[in-house]
């Protein structure tokens, strides 16, 4: 059965498995490459090592983010197009994703080392962490010029339905960039600079490979020079359906501006450190949760395209329940050992102590977050940009930002109201998801009924 035949009549379930296994081995592993990087600079560098990660780590995501919105947005418009037969415009896509991802790696690299001080200063970076977070970042910026096309190639790949490259192309550089950390970190006594340096080799590594299957005879994803040539429509459409997963990086940005400011007022560096290793351990969490998503996002694409929406409403409720089983798991884990967990990246007492507190709280109502996930990319599946954009956001820009700069002012909560915002955010935005996701699964419905 070739590959469209398979996202269209493959049974749901082993289909979707097939799919979201290989990505969340790769997510996992990716997310453990997270905490292995945390607890070599930890180790290697001390405390103020991961509290100058914390503080470069928004610009990642800044990179990420215009990568994910380009590399998300062709993935949906590429299954939609397959799905509907129409092949020169699904080579359209691929073609102009290309030439977006390098002028998007351009544009963050020059702008990035011209401006490397100011940006870290305004991610709440203290006179004390500044060294660190410059030393790291300005190695990265470098391998922004082509890890944005990595990103945007691996979507593209799990779209035509090889997820298994796309694992292999993300276990490659994670595998890489551990071995590499340890190597630079502490035979070579390179600190901080040795940390950005495995990363951005190892990615490096990923683009070669992802270039290699792109060119060979088992890709869908083969275009022509005239494809490169920017189109208007397609660019648009890339664009606005990938604006959601842009906002939602963005938004994490803009998080850690008011939520690394609010640390180092009312905790300082050690408080900036405790939640760096907090935040790679929620990674590490909701890592599983995004592979389902991958798996899941091109069958909805590919048959919302096919006007199968029976599959496109079967798929969304396989995916909300394993993201649920594989969030209550991981959080029954967290709550059990968080004082193991946070010993791992550095013996530090008070480190250990802050730390525990904030990540017993903090994942407290990860639980219920699967239904946001998923809410979310749904609407990116099928070229539903507004209220993608909007569920996307609502976790952090409507609720944990706003709850982040007010609580910690209430009744002295300090440090704790920080802490508290978390859960409560992840339970509003999901209620708040739910009610959104219902509406529109009803409209869609109605759509595909008048449509036939």
């Amino acid at each position: 059965m070739d590959r469209s035949k398979q996202l269209e009549e493959e049974k749901i379930l082993t289909l979707l498995f097939r799919l979201s296994l290989p990505a969340t081995i790769a997510m996992i592993v990716n997310a453990l490459y997270n905490i292995v990087d945390s607890i070599f600079i930890g180790r290697g560098v001390g405390y103020l090592g991961i509290g100058g990660l914390t503080v470069a780590f928004p610009v990642q995501m800044a990179i990420m983010a215009l990568a994910q919105m380009v590399g998300i947005g062709a993935a949906s418009a590429f299954s939609r197009n397959w799905g509907a037969k129409d092949h020169e415009k699904a080579s359209r896509v691929v073609g102009n994703s290309y030439s977006l991802v390098i002028l998007v790696g351009a544009t963050i690299c020059v702008t990035g080392l011209v401006f490397t001080d100011p940006i870290l200063r305004i991610f709440g970076a203290t006179d004390l962490l500044l060294p660190y977070g410059r030393e790291y970042l300005q190695v990265i910026l470098i391998g922004s010029l082509y890890f944005p096309f990595v990103v945007s190639g691996n979507n593209l790949i799990r779209a035509e339905g090889n997820a298994r490259v796309a694992m292999f192309s993300m276990l490659l550089g994670t595998i890489t960039n551990i071995f590499l950390d340890y190597l630079f970190i502490f035979p070579l006594q390179m600190g901080i600079r040795g940390a950005a340096l495995a990363t951005i080799i190892s990615q490096f590594l990923s683009l070669v490979y992802v270039l290699i299957y792109m060119n060979g005879e088992h890709s869908t994803l083969k275009i022509k020079w005239h494809h490169l040539k920017p189109d208007r429509d397609v660019i648009g459409e890339i664009l606005a359906v990938g604006s959601s997963s842009f906002g939602r990086q963005v938004a994490g940005s803009a998080m850690s501006i008011a939520l690394n400011n609010s640390l180092a007022f009312y905790g300082g560096e050690m408080a900036l450190a405790a939640f760096g290793i907090v935040h790679r351990v929620i990674m590490f969490l909701f890592m599983p949760m995004f592979g389902i998503v991958q798996g899941m996002q091109p069958i909805a694409g590919y048959n919302y395209g096919a006007k199968r929406m029976d599959r496109v409403k079967e798929v969304v409720r396989i995916a909300i329940i394993g993201t649920t089983v594989f969030a209550t798991f991981s959080t029954v884990f967290g709550e059990l050992f968080p004082g193991t967990i946070i010993r791992l990246f550095n013996d530090d007492p008070e480190l250990i102590a802050t730390g525990t507190v904030a990540l017993r709280i903090v994942i407290a109502m990860i639980p219920v977050v699967g239904v946001q996930i998923i809410g979310g990319a749904l609407f990116q599946s099928v070229g539903k940009a507004l209220p993608a954009m909007v569920l996307t956001l609502s976790r952090q820009i409507l609720f944990l930002i706003p709850l982040v700069l007010i609580l910690p002012r209430i009744g002295g909560l300090g440090l704790m109201g920080i802490w508290i915002s978390f859960p409560i955010s992840d339970l509003c935005s999901t209620v708040f998801t739910s009610l959104w996701l219902r509406k529109e699964m009803k409209l869609m419905e109605k759509e595909m009924v008048s449509s036939s």
